[in-house]
């Protein structure tokens, strides 16, 4: 019976590891870069006056 390459598994999970952390920077420089629509939208003095 072969034994497992758990230096091969290591790697593997490094590597997902990484690609997912790489995702979510890209994510969020993406976020970063435009600007949430609410945010841009001023607010409205209609629930102050009713």
């Amino acid at each position: 019976m072969a034994k497992p390459n758990y230096q091969y598994e290591k790697r593997q999970r490094d590597l997902a590891k990484k690609q997912k952390q790489e995702e979510k920077k890209q994510r969020k420089a993406q976020k970063g870069d435009a600007p949430p629509a609410e945010a841009s939208i001023p607010p409205t003095d209609d629930a102050a006056v009713e």
